[in-house]
């Protein structure tokens, strides 16, 4: 099968009670439209009210498992009267055409692209990128191509000597896709393990730089959580509040205030508006310095995720547009060091911030 499939359900429209019997005529429908075929149209019944959209779906669609019906939901592959839906547990509403649209499967494997890299070092066993802000580290949903991984494939291509007997380039850490800086790649099954032990064991060294809503207080510290996905939003980390709880992965995060920016009109005497923080970690979690410096109550500047709406009085009094523009949260990498996992060599590597957070910092020093 080629092109898009497009699967549409009609409804929930519930079925009228008729004298001996239910009137299906008007039950709602699923059409399943398959490429160059004749749409099939498949009659159900809903005498249940308010479903959770993936539920529905998945009960119906017996050639969709409930986990695809969900990742197509959240990647804006579901509309409803026409308006993209992204919220897997919306409940289905009444007389409303819903159509999921599903594309045609991606490549299992990668291949390669002639995408630009700022290499910092490179030998037969490993390379170290200082990656561009937007450029996602691993295909996934939304990031099928235009990866780090598209672009190390073409860029060693010929030296990857296997991960797993497998030619492609071992990633040890990742950092998101609108966060810069530098990562380490391993181009060899024994590099891959032994730089995959110095991340375990948390011996090789990560800082990174943040511009942050607020200023820490205190100005240095360590924040100690157990992170889990929220349970709100899937899409989204979370604190875990109860002390005692085993749920999701300790994580700790060491900071230190570098610089503090303007005065919060709105906060306490000599609070400021921004500052510019050192974050050293001791963990890898997903989005662990986002997570803990909203959880201080110091979000990343810029941050869509977990930061949006707080940042409103900078946006007030930005007439150069430095901070307006600015799309992506306030992080960059900016330092890492590890032992070569074949020669023993210590290495450590650094880079300044990236342009755009320059000029932040640039309009964040008038205030």
């Amino acid at each position: 099968m080629s092109g898009t499939q497009s699967i549409s359900y009609l409804g929930p429209v519930f079925a009228f009670a008729k004298p001996g019997g239910v009137d299906n005529s008007i039950a709602p429908l699923i059409l399943l439209a398959y490429p160059n075929a004749m749409p099939t149209r498949t009659p159900l019944t809903a005498d249940t009210p308010g479903l959770r959209l993936d539920r529905f779906l998945a009960d119906e669609i017996a050639e969709l498992s409930r986990s695809r019906i969900k990742a197509l939901i959240e990647a804006g592959h579901l509309t409803l009267d026409g308006a993209v839906l992204t919220d897997p547990s919306a409940k289905t509403v009444a007389g409303g055409r819903y159509e999921l649209t599903i594309p045609d499967p991606e490549p299992a494997t990668p291949t390669p692209e002639d995408i630009p890299l700022d290499v910092l070092f490179e030998d037969e066993h490993l390379i170290v990128i200082d990656k561009k802000a937007g450029m996602a580290v691993h295909p996934a949903a939304g990031n099928w191509t235009g990866t780090l991984v598209h672009a190390l494939l073409h860029h060693c291509a010929g030296s990857l000597s296997g991960i797993g007997g497998v030619e492609r380039p071992g990633i040890v850490h990742r950092i998101d896709k609108d966060t810069s800086g530098i990562l380490v790649v391993a181009k060899s099954d024994s590099a891959h393990q032994g730089l995959a032990a110095q991340f375990a064991d948390h011996s090789a060294s990560r800082r990174y730089v943040a511009f942050v809503r607020g200023a820490p207080d205190p100005r240095s510290g360590r924040i100690e959580t157990r992170l889990a996905r929220s349970s709100g939003d899937r899409k989204k980390m979370a604190v875990v509040r109860d002390p005692d709880s085993k749920t999701g992965k300790h994580a700790v995060t060491n900071y230190l205030t570098l610089a503090t920016y303007g005065r919060d009109p709105g906060g306490a005497l000599g609070s400021a508006m921004a500052a510019k923080v050192e974050c050293r970690l001791e963990t890898g979690r997903t989005h662990q310095i986002r997570v803990h410096m909203a959880h201080i109550g110091c979000p990343l500047l810029g941050d869509p995720v977990y930061g949006r709406g707080r940042a409103q009085k900078l946006h007030q009094i930005d007439d150069g547009r430095d901070f307006r523009d600015f799309r992506r949260q306030a992080l960059h990498a900016a330092a890492l060091g590890f032992v070569h996992p074949v020669t023993g060599e210590a290495l450590s590597f650094e880079t300044p911030l990236p342009k755009d957070m320059q000029r932040l910092e640039g309009f964040l020093e008038t205030l």
